[in-house]
């Protein structure tokens, strides 16, 4: 009985605590986002089950940008020649404080809103990274400032932006070169992930590329000899690319995806094509292994007679870390807390883990600490990094599925569409929104986040790995 009354005094201790350092802003914000709470899982949800892939986002664009519009936000569609990318602003003046939000799937990835793997349409697209989160969480923040802006508590402008295509192609290369962060002070940017954390880690560089050979057709029995196969052609660049994997860093990968290796067996084909990825957590390093995979493609079209072509896709920038904007963002991950689950969000979590044969230790809710920055972080890419190679970025992580779940597969669009992930998506909104404030409130705080983005980029000069226009409709 004791105990049970010293951990009732501790946490309301805590509560109270906690409760003083929140500011009136901080208030507003949090009932802002709780008053949108149900338009946001709408939004959120709407995206999820409309699932739509890298540049084909019109509805879920669309969906955004509406809520925005009735909210007061200025919108402008069609940013960048990308017509489902868009900005949504209010305010004026300094500082301006831009806000991301992603809103596109991944192929394939169909899943229905239950913990073993059953698709809801077949072959069907679906949110295994988050994105149907991602845009709503970032769009609640956007609109909780634009109240205390209206409302005359704060200061300066907000700006949104609806970045489509991140899964492929990374649209937020061309929004950069399009200047839409030219008048930003600081970004802020999250990802749905399983674990609450203000992100100081980096990603990897990549770039892609698309390598096309083109031979000679023939009847592949009865004259193959008067063939030059264009698929020769493809396996003998894989080959060469297994070969070397040996001989690039630790650090380094290299993926391919065959998309067209010949129609039909009777014929020697003339005209092969393959994706190719090369990523590195340093793009100094990736660099260098990009131009030799290219020079083995005109090696394997020389061995098997043929001609080719290489297209560069898109490139983009690891992360730029700032750990000066990870702790404003950590101060208020420690104000808001833990997420509370349910007995059965908690049960729905351990049977995700069984099905995906991980260890069944359910959610993960805890304030992480502030980590150290890794040297080599590994893990994905993400064309953020363009973003904070402009402007000085600061990113969060937030639990929406359970501990150890598969990325990038039908688990986390089970939790991304119930309660798992609407709480995720509701805590995000509210730190990312808070960190908004104590920026729109501080300038000293703007500053520091600058000069260590000044210093961590140095003399580097950025430089977009895009070669022409966004390639809308090539998917």
């Amino acid at each position: 009985m004791k105990q049970l009354i010293t951990l009732v005094l501790l946490c309301t201790v805590s509560v109270h605590l906690t409760g003083q350092k929140l500011t009136s802003n901080k208030k507003a914000i949090i009932a802002s986002v709780e008053k949108h709470k149900e338009s946001l899982i709408q939004i959120s949800d709407s995206i999820w089950a409309l699932a739509e892939t890298a540049f084909n986002e019109s509805k879920s664009a669309e969906v955004l940008a509406s809520y925005a519009e009735e909210n007061g936000l200025k919108v402008t569609r069609g940013v960048a020649d990308i017509p489902t990318a868009f900005t949504a602003t209010y305010g004026s003046g300094k500082p301006v404080i831009s806000i991301l939000g992603e809103f596109d799937a991944l192929p394939g990835l169909s899943q229905k809103t239950e913990p073993t793997k059953n698709p809801l349409v077949n072959g069907a697209p679906g949110h295994g990274c988050g994105h149907n989160m991602f845009g709503a969480a970032s769009l609640g923040a956007a609109i909780a400032i634009k109240e205390q802006i209206e409302a005359g508590k704060l200061k300066g402008t907000v700006k949104f932006l609806g970045t489509p295509a991140e899964e492929k192609f990374f649209a937020k290369v061309w929004m950069v070169e399009a200047g839409l962060w030219d008048d930003v002070d600081v970004n802020i940017s999250w990802h749905p992930g399983a674990n609450i954390e203000a992100d100081v880690q980096s990603g990897l560089s990549l770039i892609d590329f698309i390598v096309e050979f083109y031979g000679q057709a023939a009847h592949a029995s009865a004259d193959p000899w008067n063939g030059r196969s264009a698929s020769d052609a493809l396996e003998l660049y894989t080959t060469g690319i297994n070969y070397y994997r040996e001989h690039i860093k630790p650090t380094s990968r290299i993926h391919y995806h065959i998309q067209d290796g010949g129609q039909v067996v009777n014929v020697v084909p003339d005209y092969s094509k393959i994706w190719v990825r090369v990523r590195d957590p340093k793009r100094t390093i990736m660099l260098p292994t990009y131009e030799q995979v290219k020079k083995m493609a005109e090696g394997a079209a020389i061995m098997a007679n043929v001609d080719y072509k290489i297209s560069l896709v898109s490139g983009i920038y690891e992360t730029l870390v700032n750990r000066s904007g990870g702790e404003i963002m950590q101060k208020n991950l420690e104000l808001l807390g833990p997420i509370a689950y349910t007995n059965e969000e908690i049960d729905f979590g351990k049977a995700i883990q069984n099905a995906t044969g991980k260890p069944e230790l359910g959610m993960d809710s805890e304030i992480n600490p502030l980590r150290e920055t890794e040297k080599n972080p590994g893990g994905g890419s993400t064309d953020v990094g363009d973003v904070s190679w402009n402007v000085p970025n600061i990113n969060l992580r937030v639990t929406v599925a359970p501990k150890d779940t598969p990325w990038h597969s039908w688990a986390v669009v089970a939790c991304g569409g119930m309660s798992i992930g609407h709480k995720g998506m509701v805590y995000a909104s509210k730190a990312m929104a808070m960190t908004m404030a104590d920026l729109f409130e501080n300038p000293k705080l703007v500053e520091k986040v600058k000069e260590e983005y000044n210093t961590r980029k140095g003399d580097e000069k950025y430089k977009a790995m895009i070669d022409g226009p966004p390639p809308i409709g090539n998917n």
